[in-house]
């Protein structure tokens, strides 16, 4: 008989932990001071939560912290930052001081351990997640046992406003906060525009006055950043544009040269932690003792799967190596222009070999069981831990079939994660969640 660790199991075979739609639904709609049309999203974003959390191990946890925080500690190095920004845009040059709200680590769990898949800054669906969280309903005891006590709204509400704080006082600050925009493009035609409303409340309720702004709308007079007759004090930058060199960003991007705004995440931000170019210099041992990298973060960087450049030189021994490779474009986003090397075609391939892709070995994602209208079915999973300067303060997950996350899966979305206190190995047949799990059509120990 195999064994396999509690947390795999769990993920399998146990349904005994539900987020009810509905409750967060209504916690989002009060969070957000009631302006989220919420039927309205329901009925476009029927899949952005999933009824199932997945659970995590406490040494899962701890080693992606351990890689994220690597990560952080290499790119505070003088000699790293040269060869990032070496091939970032002009403005990434820019030191502001602020070190980038809302990153997002995200990994996959394999059987040798997590590892780091890639690295976003603005990265979406925090504050989603954290109503997750607080909406998650445990039905049986076993399970119960394990779901945090804490409030986890209040947690991450609480490290957030820290997290703004922070930003602010980092780039010389000393007056009080006034104004947040949270900016991106065609804000409420985007996918996460019900996060933005929760952001705007959220500001609201600590004393700031917040806007959500297109860049377009946005115009730099004066030495300050407005929109209409409201002048900006900081933008909370949810913008894919990462070098501001669209022409909606043109305000955007003078005010923030002259000082005038604090942004956060920023141009530099980005360049430094989340250019997917990075992770060829942060996946090559050798390369990260040249820059000075020592031995202890260098092994923790182990964990990041080997990437290189996409060139004409290697173009040949990348095409043959096909299958065991993902390739990424430098400033990607949200899985888009992603591909899985073996479902490659030579007119996609063709593409890639324009320029600035990354090439990075496939690790494959661990899997949850979901019920999908009764029936227990398979679904992908990866895990994001949210952080600021290094510091974790929200993990979550994504389920979803095909090649990247997507949102249109059934039973699939977001899924709050329950960490869980483990031995290292356990029999597959303990008897743990096994009654309830059960009889909501999870199989038996005599189907094991």
């Amino acid at each position: 008989m195999n064994a396999i660790t509690l947390e795999e199991q769990l993920n399998r075979d146990c349904f005994c932990i539900d987020v009810d739609p509905e409750r967060v639904w209504s916690v989002v709609e009060r969070a957000a001071a009631g302006v989220v049309p919420v039927e309205l999203l329901k009925q476009h974003r029927a899949h952005l939560f999933s009824s199932a959390p997945v659970f995590l191990s406490e040494a899962d946890l701890a080693g992606m912290e351990t890689v994220v925080q690597a990560i952080e500690a290499t790119a505070q190095l003088t000699a790293f930052q040269d060869a990032a920004l070496a091939w970032a845009p002009e403005i990434a040059k820019v030191d502001l001081g602020p070190r980038g709200a809302f990153m997002g680590y995200d990994f996959h769990l394999t059987p040798d351990g997590p590892k780091l898949i890639e690295v976003n800054t603005n990265a979406g669906g925090a504050f989603l997640n954290a109503l997750l969280a607080q909406a998650q309903v445990a039905c049986c005891p076993e399970v119960r046992a394990v779901v945090p006590a804490a409030d986890p709204l209040a947690d991450f509400e609480a490290a957030v406003w820290r997290m703004f704080q922070e930003e602010w006082r980092l780039q010389g600050r000393g007056e009080a906060l006034s104004v947040i925009a949270i900016v991106d493009e065609a804000p409420a035609d985007q996918y996460l525009y019900p996060e933005f409303l929760l952001a705007q409340a959220f500001f609201k309720r600590h004393g700031v006055e917040a806007v959500i702004a297109d860049p377009k709308d946005l115009r730099f007079d004066k030495g300050r950043l407005f929109l209409g007759e409201l002048a900006i004090d900081l933008v909370y930058n949810r913008l894919v544009d990462f070098g501001f060199g669209r022409l909606e960003s043109a305000a955007l991007r003078a005010a923030y040269l002259a000082e005038a705004v604090v942004v956060t995440p920023s141009p530099r931000n980005h360049a430094l932690l989340a250019d997917k170019r990075n992770l060829t210099l942060l996946s090559d041992p050798m390369r990260l003792k040249a820059l000075g990298v020592d031995a202890q973060p260098r092994r923790d960087l182990a964990a990041i799967p080997s990437a290189r450049p996409v060139t004409a030189d290697n173009a040949d021994h990348l095409w043959a190596e096909r299958r065991s490779l993902f390739f990424k474009p430098a400033g990607g986003y949200a899985g888009k222009a992603v591909y899985r090397g073996d479902k490659l075609t030579r007119g996609v391939w063709a593409t890639i070999l324009e320029g600035g892709y990354v090439a990075q070995a496939f690790a494959a994602p661990s899997e949850r069981r979901v019920q999908v209208d009764g029936d227990p079915q398979t679904r992908k999973m990866d895990v994001r831990l949210y952080t600021y300067a290094g510091a974790t303060f929200l993990a979550a997950a994504r389920l979803y079939q095909g090649q990247t996350t997507n949102f249109r899966t059934p039973g699939g979305g977001f899924a709050p994660v329950v960490v869980v206190k483990t031995p290292p190995r356990v029999d597959m047949a303990q008897d743990y969640c096994v009654p309830p799990c059960a009889s909501l059509g999870a199989p038996s120990p005599d189907d094991w």
